[in-house]
């Protein structure tokens, strides 16, 4: 009982802090459960992950959100970058292609090559905002960017932002429009899973609820801290983060 609820607290910590940081947590989570082969790792514990992420973000965005009249723009916005996205991880999902990606070797290279390409779109100084410079064309060209997300390794977090930095938005402004984006992804990857549980008929349990719980706290302390340090330091850590990964990632594979 006690390993299990562990377990949980480790892989909620994993996917709330790596969700939202240019980091992949489909990359660590994969690649946590496959080292150490945690038992109360299963597709619902998976949800419920997801599912205290999207709590999360939404809570943090609430009066955004709830403020539709004065945030419409923005909101049609975030729903437009969202459905590449949608329509293809439903293909790749659909097909079964999205499971044979989850490798270490694929996630050692994009952990390497995407960190890299993050590294040189956060090198220039830009002050594109979001109220002033999103519009219809830049939030297409970062929802085709977030597509690469699907690709475990990537980090839908880092694509967004890497994008928005090529479009010459803040460093603050790329990260709130990469969290916003989240929102849909997140909801859309738990209704997939959500659809799986229920044709398998899983049974629910208390790690469930410690999963959800602890993941929504993860992942909100996540969010507040990262866009205070976003606001003023570089991008620079979690490249020099990445790059060591993806070199421990080489030593195992090769």
């Amino acid at each position: 009982m006690y390993q299990n609820i562990i377990e949980v607290l480790i892989l909620s910590a994993i996917q709330g802090v790596s969700e939202f940081l240019p980091i992949s947590s489909s990359a660590h989570l994969i690649l946590v459960s496959s080292l150490y082969e945690f038992k109360s790792s299963s597709l619902l514990i998976d949800i419920s992950l997801h599912l205290g992420s999207l709590f999360a973000i939404i809570y943090f965005f609430r009066m955004d959100l709830l403020d539709a009249r004065n945030n419409k723009r923005l909101l049609s916005l975030i729903i437009v970058g969202s459905i590449p996205l949608i329509i293809i991880g439903y293909i790749l999902y659909s097909t079964g292609i999205i499971y044979q990606l989850r490798n270490i070797k694929i996630i050692a290279w994009t952990t390497l090559i995407f960190g890299i390409i993050l590294f040189i779109a956060d090198r220039n100084r830009f002050d594109k905002k979001i109220s002033v410079n999103l519009n219809l064309q830049s939030i297409l060209f970062i929802s085709l960017f977030q597509i690469l997300s699907l690709v475990p390794g990537v980090s839908r977090a880092g694509i967004t932002i890497t994008a928005a930095r090529i479009l010459k938005f803040n460093r603050l402004d790329s990260s709130k429009i990469s969290f916003l984006l989240s929102i849909p992804a997140l909801g859309g990857a738990s209704f997939l899973g959500l659809k799986d549980v229920f044709d398998q008929s899983v049974e629910f349990n208390y790690l469930v609820i410690i999963a959800v719980v602890s993941s929504f706290i993860f992942s909100f302390m996540t969010v507040k801290f990262f866009l205070i340090y976003i606001n003023k330091f570089s991008m620079n850590a979690f490249v020099i983060y990445r790059i060591l990964i993806a070199l421990i990632l080489f030593a195992i594979i090769y």
